[in-house]
């Protein structure tokens, strides 16, 4: 019997090494900005921290499985004044044993988008503690012009700063 135990502990601690540094990045996205924030996310997380990283679109699978991955990164885009409905879905999911950070892409100035969006969401999900919190330009398509205030190079620092605080 104690060989079971032994050979128990074995594989929880290869699980918990594999699992370490996985990483899943959930987004939602219509115009697309989001997406391209994710993205690039995640190709710095791993070209640069070699992390495992999965990308979910949360439109097309609402509601991936999270049991293994030890980080969760989730980032959405704002359309008529709030956030999609997916991303809160999300923030109800059991997220409390991981390292989350948060992200959104929007047109208003990071300080108003983080009061307007990020704090109430927070206040309704109180299980969810970001370490890391970032709002990037978004882009909005009108019949008569583009507003584009995308910024990889805000989006690729921020990355950085994630990926040295979940690179443990």
């Amino acid at each position: 019997m104690g060989n079971w135990h032994k050979s128990d502990e074995f594989i929880f601690s290869i699980h918990n090494l594999i699992m370490k540094n996985k990483t899943l990045i959930a987004y939602i996205s219509k115009s697309g900005a989001t997406q391209e924030a994710a993205s690039e996310i995640a190709g710095v997380l791993r070209d640069k921290f070699r992390l495992e990283v999965d990308l979910v679109d949360l439109k097309k699978n609402p509601s991936p499985g999270l049991e293994q991955y030890s980080n969760v990164i989730i980032g959405s885009g704002v359309k008529m004044q709030r956030l999609y409905k997916e991303f809160f879905n999300f923030l109800g999911k059991d997220l409390k044993d991981k390292q989350v950070a948060m992200f959104i892409s929007s047109l208003e100035p990071r300080d108003e988008a983080i009061e307007k969006y990020v704090n109430p969401a927070l206040k309704e999900y109180p299980d969810v503690k970001p370490f890391e919190t970032e709002v990037f330009g978004g882009i909005m398509k009108m019949l008569w012009k583009t507003v584009d205030k995308r910024d990889k190079k805000k989006v690729q620092a921020w990355a950085e700063k994630v990926g040295k605080k979940i690179k443990h």
